[in-house]
């Protein structure tokens, strides 16, 4: 595979960042080089590297850092005359093709840096414009030790992340800790397919609006319902549940002043209809009409998986008992009139457990933090196409904090192009860089053999 030219420099500012190409080179002028410390990565503008220590010819440098794949790229780049790339003390490249003079005439030095194709081969096939598992063929080769240390890492850093968009959703609801909660929770219920549009409808109905009339199903589910968009009088005439949830929300959303989201952002797509998002927000209202206090009932909870499981165990009544959508009879329903335990487990997973951390952060109680993240390792792993995917390249998610992990690993990592970013890519990449060779000005280049310049 052919790597471009700022792929090829991306990966240049990788192994100067690790110090992978090791402390003592030449310069292309047989200056001896030794890298005190490679500097701070300037992702601004100016030059790649700033306040990097530099001994040159025994002559201690604090300056920055240019990395280019020619070294003719420095004048492409307009940096000759551009007065910030005056302190460059020091010019890195893959191909040495023209002496780099600063504005005043003098020369800066140049190390000509050409790691062994394995290394090249090894990162095209890691950055491969392809869908799955970037290293699968290569997860063999990673050492037991790297491969924990580093799932464990993802899981705490996804349970964090998920952590974070709690407090974020606090911050957007001006401080309402409880709202915010209701948000995460919705979104749960959404379970991957319509977590947008139930994210969008609990940010959108205010919860005090909702316990006022907690003491009525039909007032509740009108709320719930109509700001999801999903009430239009026109619409199923002959169904009299529905038209009595119309009069209520147009009562209730004039006495509030509430706005509805866009009905058509729900997804039905390959969804089994007891899993309509309908139900899901049927068993909210139940939850909310039989006095559920979000945050409240999490603490109380305990991060004790039983009492979760309890806690989430929402039962469907009434009109929902036999219902998938808004008149369509419940004869096609075979489904429990409550959520699925694997659903609740879920629950667990992506609600209760980043409740857990997020509470923490803000209350202090971090030995609640760690009794939620030590749920996920008694829970099931998740089963889906990507953990899957993972089992086949060797990596087996034997619990949930696990497969959190290889969820994260894939989402956050592969999908992302951030192989360098990941212990996996970074371990395969160092392990090939210890052929690396420095040329001196004379001796024989491979450079184009391994190149795409």
């Amino acid at each position: 595979m052919e790597l471009s030219a700022s792929i090829m420099e991306l990966l240049y500012h990788y192994i100067w960042r690790h110090r992978m190409v090791g402390p003592r080179l030449l310069t292309c002028d047989s200056r001896p080089l030794e890298v005190l410390w490679p500097g701070r990565h300037n992702e601004d503008a100016g030059p790649d590297f700033q306040g990097a220590r530099l001994r040159i010819d025994g002559q201690e440098w604090v300056g920055n850092v240019e990395i280019h794949v020619k070294a003719s790229d420095w004048y492409r780049h307009g940096h000759d005359s551009d007065p910030a790339y005056d302190s460059v003390a020091l010019h890195v490249v893959a191909v040495d093709d023209v002496r780099i003079l600063r504005r005043d005439g003098s020369e800066i030095p140049q190390v000509e840096i050409v790691l062994p194709q394995d290394f090249y081969m090894t990162y095209a096939c890691l950055a491969a414009e392809m869908k799955g598992v970037r290293c699968s063929r290569m997860i063999a080769q990673i050492p037991p030790l790297v491969r924990t240390d580093w799932l464990e890492t993802l899981a705490m850093e996804r349970m964090h992340a998920k952590a974070s968009r709690l407090l974020e959703y606090q911050s957007q609801l001006q401080g309402d800790w409880e709202q915010a909660v209701f948000t995460l929770f919705a979104r749960g219920l959404g379970f991957g397919l319509n977590s947008q549009p139930f994210e969008m409808l609990a940010k959108n109905l205010p919860l005090k609006y909702v316990y006022h009339h907690a003491d009525d199903l039909l007032q509740v589910e009108a709320l719930l319902f109509g700001q999801a968009g999903m009430l239009d009088s026109s619409r199923n005439i002959f169904d009299e549940y529905y038209q009595l949830l119309c009069r209520e929300y147009a009562f209730l959303s004039r006495k509030y002043v509430l706005h509805p989201m866009r009905g058509d952002l729900w997804k039905y797509a390959r969804t089994r209809p007891q899993n309509f998002p309908h139900r899901r927000i049927a068993l909210l209202a139940s939850a909310l009409h039989h006095g559920v206090r979000f945050t409240d009932s999490l603490i109380s909870a305990n991060a004790d998986i039983d009492a979760l499981l309890e806690l989430f165990d929402w039962h469907l009544e009434g009109y929902w008992a036999n219902h998938a959508a808004f008149g369509a009879e419940g004869g096609e329903i075979s489904a429990p009139r409550n959520l699925s335990e694997s659903s609740r487990r879920l629950l667990i997973i992506n609600v209760a457990a980043p409740f857990y951390c997020a509470h923490a952060r803000i209350s202090g109680d971090f030995e609640l933090a760690e009794r939620g993240a030590n749920m996920l390792t008694r829970l099931q792993p998740e089963r889906n196409s990507i953990i899957t995917r993972w089992k086949e390249a060797g990596l087996e998610a034997d619990d949930a904090l696990r497969s959190q992990a290889l969820l994260h690993l894939r989402n956050e990592y592969c999908d992302r192009d951030r192989c360098l970013d990941c212990r996996f890519g970074h371990y395969l990449l160092r392990s090939r860089a210890g052929s690396t060779r420095f040329f001196k000005p004379g001796e024989e280049k491979n450079q184009q053999s391994l190149l795409s310049l």
